[in-house]
């Protein structure tokens, strides 16, 4: 395997002396697609924020971040601005709070080329016009001049693609991209990254609440949990043998796709907080698995397969179909 893009190791993160990460190791190979899954709060977007330095000064963060090789936690900020928005972009759920109102879409764009390219005047406007045919807004030359309450929620966030491509990325970090869309734009932005991933041979880290959407666009997926990845496991695979309980109850929460249907199974209570953090495996309270044993200790990864870890001492175990699990 090729030594990893971004290799985070050890990545803790606490506010105001409570932990939401709890120590994240993940790394990202060159041109590879990863998705980050969870319920709300369980610290996808948190990791990739620290990861980048965008975290607000009350935020303790320890651990490793190494780009190349290159240590990111901490850098300076001059390093720093060179990689954000350059090396690695990335881009959020809701376009309409990420774009400036204020200045036309265009202005928006050129300032990314001039900041990580160089680029201005006349030469900067023709690649923002390139940029926004890349990412398929009709009439760009036009659009260049709109303000971004003039374009709807898909053409706003086909611009902050457009932005995040500005600096050639080796690595789009793309943050709940599709949330704020309805099911046929989805589909369409979807679409988009993985054209994109394979026109630029960039690497993606998806983050999303929809196993659906990374089982499309992604090789590999991680299941995050209260602040630790919980699985790693290949996509096909993830389908196919999930290992711990928490991967197979956000399965048997999808509706099926083929047979009679079937009552979703939903997963009792809810991700605890950080400072109600229960003893041991802090998805124990709410597993239909659970043992004494696993209050404790948090328990660590093992490897079930090649590319196949999870943190859980029962993962071994034959897996209940996911429908049952939490019947």
């Amino acid at each position: 395997m090729s030594a990893p893009l971004v290799a985070i190791k050890g990545l803790r993160v606490s506010f105001d002396g409570q932990a939401a990460l709890r120590g994240i190791d993940l790394d990202v190979a060159p041109g590879e697609s990863v998705g980050l899954v969870g319920e709300s709060g369980c610290g996808k977007s948190v990791t990739w924020l620290a990861a980048l330095g965008l975290l607000p000064g009350r935020a303790s963060i320890s651990g490793s971040v190494k780009l190349d090789g290159q240590e990111l936690l901490p850098a300076r900020p001059q390093v720093l601005d060179r990689v954000r928005g350059g090396r690695i972009a990335m881009i959020f759920q809701d376009p309409a709070s990420s774009l400036n109102p204020v200045h036309r879409i265009g202005k928006q764009i050129t300032e990314a080329l001039r900041l990580h390219r160089g680029m201005d005047g006349p030469q900067a406007r023709a690649e923002a016009k390139r940029l926004l045919d890349q990412v398929g807004i009709p009439d760009a030359a036009r659009r260049l001049d709109a303000w971004p309450h003039e374009l709807s929620g898909g053409q706003n966030q086909r611009v902050m693609i457009a932005i995040a491509l500005a600096g050639r990325p080796e690595l789009l970090v793309a943050d709940e991209p599709t949330t704020a869309l309805d099911v046929t734009i989805q589909a369409q932005i979807l679409a988009l990254l993985q054209d994109l991933r394979k026109e630029t041979g960039m690497a993606l880290v998806l983050i999303s609440h929809d196993l659906g959407v990374v089982a499309d666009s992604c090789e590999r997926v991680c299941v995050m949990y209260a602040g630790r990845i919980v699985e790693q496991v290949p996509t096909a695979r993830l389908f196919e043998a999930p290992a711990h309980p928490y991967t197979r109850g956000l399965l048997g929460a999808l509706p099926p796709l083929h047979g009679p249907r079937r009552p979703l199974s939903a997963i009792p209570g809810s991700v605890p907080e950080p400072w109600a953090m229960p003893p041991g495996c802090a998805f124990a309270p709410r597993c239909a698995m659970h043992v004494s044993a696993c209050d404790a200790a948090v328990p660590e990864p093992v490897g079930l397969a090649r590319n196949h870890r999870a943190a859980c001492i029962r993962a071994t175990l034959p897996a209940p179909h996911p429908e049952n699990a939490y019947a």
